[in-house]
């Protein structure tokens, strides 16, 4: 026994180093076998090309759907930023002056004190800010004139709120207190008053009223774009102003709401939706149960559309998978075919000692070779198709590595294992029988 362990121990060192050399000797072969794929699919140009295509349409369209889906994610990240992702925004809906009327016999609409009363009840309530939509109908300069609206704010609404500033500066505290008639202007309302000169100190009168422009708004992340039903973007086509101004000196509808708008800063870590939930509760206690306002759930909305892309990506991707079926059909067609054509080839073959296995790994290697030629091919096609997509139709196409890793590996997969029959059989031809036949 002890003999028979010790010639063992003697042997394995040998073993390990046959199978180095047997892999060693592998990988030659293996390059010979892409070298004769290559070379048997180039006398069939034709052929090769059209069982390309629809490797290289699976591939493109599953790039291309990913790409899109994954541009489409990244703008309504930034489409959310311009609503606040921590924050929560009440609004005053517009109604009829019949239903108007008869709402405001039991609540007064939203108001200063329902931010206030919120702020002091809710701990996970940071911060709130409101906003005050004035009729305008007249915005001129001594340079030039606008259509935008004015909207009266409180300080806070900035810092709830990813704007920035191209110059100046934005509405502070001390211009609440003291009524100032101060304005900070969108870009493009900047643009329309003061063309080629700068709007810092100048001066515009909103209505009746003169103010002096203190700041200017960079442009937004979306211009007048609309987000789940939400429009965003329209801060460059508006005018702000204090928001105590906005009440003392511009005159307002009679059953009109004190405030249009209150948006409420959470405290990290709050659950929107619980937050909402409880807002929304304490507001109908106030309002008498009267549904004058509206609640706008940034997160949630950011969910229903994370929601939303990741079914359309499905969909898009299963479409897409099916040009790489047919693809693969079209490898297996072709390949079956080759069988048949060199059968002489393959019997010959067989007759000076090739063996099953050589037989098999030869077409393996062949369909193998389709196929990442196909992906290849694709991944240029889905590079051009998302760029013509983004050219023509204005989506946000945004790459992604693991759509090219996932659709090129998928279509080497299908290259494998649609060549596998055809192998098979090419390897089970009868040698002498293959020699025979015509």
């Amino acid at each position: 026994m002890s003999d028979l362990v010790a010639a063992t121990a003697e042997n394995a060192p040998l073993d390990e180093q046959a199978l180095v050399d047997s892999a060693a000797g592998r990988a030659p072969a293996l390059l010979h076998s892409f070298r004769e794929a290559l070379a048997e699919l180039s006398q069939h140009k034709l052929r090769t090309l059209l069982t390309l295509l629809g490797m290289i349409f699976g591939v493109g369209a599953v790039i291309a759907m990913l790409n899109i889906g994954k541009g489409a994610e990244q703008e309504a990240l930034r489409m959310i930023e311009t609503m606040g992702l921590n924050n929560l925004i009440v609004q005053s809906p517009r109604l009829e002056r019949d239903e108007l009327f008869e709402q405001r016999k039991q609540s007064a609409g939203l108001s200063l004190r329902d931010g206030e009363a919120t702020l002091a009840t809710l701990d996970f309530v940071d911060a709130f800010a409101a906003q005050k939509s004035l009729e305008t109908y007249g915005v001129f300069s001594r340079y030039g004139k606008s259509e935008a609206a004015a909207t009266g704010v409180s300080p806070a609404y900035f810092r709830m709120s990813p704007f920035q500033l191209a110059a100046g500066r934005l509405i502070l505290d001390e211009d609440e207190l003291l009524l100032a008639q101060v304005a900070v202007l969108g870009e493009s309302v900047a643009s329309q008053l003061f063309p080629a000169q700068p709007a810092i100190g100048g001066r515009i009168k909103i209505n009746h009223l003169w103010f002096t422009v203190v700041g200017v708004l960079d442009s937004p992340f979306v211009e007048g774009a609309e987000f789940e039903g939400v429009r965003l973007g329209a801060e460059q086509d508006q005018i702000f102003i204090p928001f105590a101004t906005a009440m003392q000196r511009f005159p307002h509808e009679l059953l009109a709401a004190e405030v249009s708008e209150l948006k409420f800063q959470l405290v990290d870590g709050t659950d929107a939706n619980e937050a909402a939930r409880a807002i929304t509760h304490l507001l109908n206690r106030r309002h008498n149960n009267v549904k004058d306002f509206t609640m706008v759930v940034p997160a949630a909305l950011m969910a229903q559309k994370m929601e939303t892309q990741t079914i359309f990506n499905i969909v898009m991707s299963c479409v897409a998978g099916i040009s790489l079926l047919v693809g693969g059909i079209g490898i297996m067609n072709i390949m079956l075919a080759t069988v048949l054509e060199r059968t002489r080839e393959i019997g010959l073959l067989r007759a000076i000692g090739a063996t099953q296995r050589d037989i098999r790994t030869q077409y393996l290697v062949e369909s193998f070779t389709i196929a990442i030629l196909g992906g290849f091919l694709g991944i240029l096609f889905g590079v051009m198709l998302s760029e013509a997509i983004a050219l023509y139709a204005g989506w946000a196409v945004s790459w992604s590595l693991q759509a090219i890793l996932l659709s090129f590996s998928v279509c080497a997969l299908i290259g494998l294992v649609f060549g596998v029959y055809p192998a098979i059989k090419a390897s089970k031809l009868n040698p002498i029988d293959a020699l025979q036949s015509d």
